[in-house]
């Protein structure tokens, strides 16, 4: 029995449909921290280069306890002095090209503590009227209303962040998205953020493969990185989990991963995980240094 026409087509379609799914990579974006060198440009200069998905403003890096919060943006402005306020126009700019631009809070400097549940909830109350959906007087950065919270919390007392992740994902319901970053290092469980994640609230978890020898990329060899990525992706709960670098050797003690090795060996194999959500790179300035970005976007 003659095939119709239309079967012809169909079989055609077939195996272009076939070969879609299966060729189809998981596309990622690269994330980036902003806010720790004066010499780095501005909010919009990052956001204008298009090769960054994800900003995090750096850093909150006094909070809790009983503290006034405090923010520190390097040599770009002193929120003090209400001088930080010109980048709200600047963060709505990259968000109308859809990059998400967090508050990071903590970093490596700074005081910053939990003390209770209690502290929490207070914290958390502080950050939505402060850089998020809610009302205040003070605004240190504007009427800008920013996408999330990143958590980068690396000194102090390990306990209640679990609880400020929830109490912060519950402003969700009040119309918009309240996105969670965290920035984990790569040894697992991480001591500071490690109860936290396991609540599963977070949309961006960017590991810090650097800095730490046990589970990164060190003289050509790859094994512990990847060994220690599929056991991010295997067992903590989050929507996309991104590698962190070094945009540059001087941006980080250890850990560099070379550009050619990075597009060759590395990311072929971790995009082939359902939660590779990119790069995150430390930091803007490095990158403008370095130009990391550009030598990896067309793998990422």
């Amino acid at each position: 029995m003659g095939k119709s026409k239309n079967s012809d087509a169909f079989s055609l379609l077939l195996p272009l449909l076939f070969f879609t799914l299966v060729g189809t990579s998981h596309a990622g974006g690269i994330a980036i921290y902003w806010g720790q060198n004066g010499n780095e440009g501005t909010l919009s200069e990052a956001c204008a280069t298009g090769r960054y998905t994800h900003v995090n403003i750096a850093f909150l890096n006094k909070f809790g306890n009983g503290q006034t919060p405090e923010m520190n943006l390097a040599g770009h402005c002193n929120p003090a002095t209400n001088s930080c306020t010109k980048f709200s126009a600047e963060i709505k700019d990259c968000q109308s090209k859809n990059i998400k631009v967090l508050l990071s809070i903590g970093g490596g400097i700074g005081s910053y503590t939990l003390a209770s549940v209690e502290d929490a909830r207070n914290v958390s109350t502080f950050l939505w009227n402060t850089f998020l959906g809610g009302k205040s007087s003070a605004r240190p950065l504007g009427d800008a209303v920013l996408d999330g919270i990143d958590f980068d919390i690396e000194q102090g007392s390990t306990e209640n962040y679990e609880h400020l992740a929830r109490f912060l994902k519950a402003y969700s319901r009040k119309g918009k998205r309240v996105y969670l970053g965290a920035a984990p290092q790569c040894p697992i469980p991480d001591r500071f953020l490690g109860t936290a994640l396991d609540t599963g609230l977070f949309d961006f978890v960017w590991v810090q493969f650097y800095n730490n020898p046990p589970c990164q990329y060190a003289d050509g060899n790859v094994t512990n990185l990847l060994n220690s990525w599929n056991r991010w992706t295997s067992t903590v709960p989050a929507g996309k989990i991104f590698l962190g670098l070094p945009a540059a050797p001087a941006a980080a003690g250890s850990g560099f991963i070379p550009a050619d090795v990075l597009t060759s060996q590395v990311l072929p194999v971790i995009k082939e995980s359902p939660k590779y959500g990119g790069v995150m790179l430390w930091s803007r300035f490095f990158d403008v240094q370095n130009g990391y970005s550009t030598s990896i976007i067309g793998s990422v």
